[in-house]
């Protein structure tokens, strides 16, 4: 009997819908890919509310749940509500104490809380601070890639971001992180796969460099 196959759950990060894994490849005699996406939350749900509801989505026993930025987050708190084969981080942290420390100033400021309308309304700055770069020549990649312009859902998240406290996480967490990532700088990173020349976007961009380790990182 041949082995079942590994199911494997991607989540992307803040305001982006799951096209940017549309290049992502495993091989289907040994991998099941399922997309997952954002949705906008109800009023004062708490991130640990959130992920238990995203967990209903989740249709499959001991899944590999891999996100992205702020859906690397996202999928911790998954994590601790379901059983998992593997937890994988793309472009995110895994503890408070990897922020970096705009946020955490933003934090005890709420200055966060003046941006969602502009960013709404401005792709520019939503792609600045969803991707941690701006749109110049990427216009219309990133008006494929930025789907969620909801209001409630932007302030949302922002404030679920700034506002996290994790201090310890799995041990058998896979943490990606890129060097030149600019939304969460490398130097805050500790116990990481580092990607030379990775970006936030790198899972858009380096697409090859995924398809061709991350299956050995799921079965490892």
């Amino acid at each position: 009997m041949s082995e079942k196959k590994i199911h494997v759950y991607l989540m992307p990060g803040m305001a982006a819908n799951s096209s940017i894994f549309k290049h992502i490849e495993l091989p289907k005699d040994r991998f099941a890919i399922h997309l997952l996406e954002w949705f906008v939350p109800t009023k004062g749900m708490s991130l640990k509310a959130y992920a238990q509801k995203m967990n209903s989505f989740i249709t499959h026993k001991d899944p590999v749940l891999i996100g992205v930025s702020f859906g690397g987050m996202l999928v911790q708190e998954m994590a601790k509500h379901m059983a998992v084969r593997k937890v994988i981080i793309i472009s995110s942290v895994k503890l408070h104490s990897e922020m970096p420390k705009r946020l955490i100033f933003a934090k005890y400021t709420r200055l966060h809380k003046l941006l969602p309308t502009s960013l709404v309304n401005n792709l520019d700055l939503l792609a600045k601070y969803a991707f941690g770069e701006t749109v110049t020549q990427r216009l219309e990649l990133y008006r494929e890639y930025l789907f969620v312009k909801d209001i409630y859902y932007l302030d949302w998240s922002i404030d679920q971001i700034v506002h996290w406290q994790q201090d310890q996480c799995d041990p058998q967490l896979v943490h990606i992180h890129g060097d030149k990532d600019a939304v969460f700088p490398i130097h805050h990173i500790k116990n990481c796969i580092r990607v030379k020349n990775g970006t936030h976007t790198m899972i858009i961009h380096r697409y090859k460099w995924f398809n061709e380790r991350l299956p050995a990182i799921i079965l490892d």
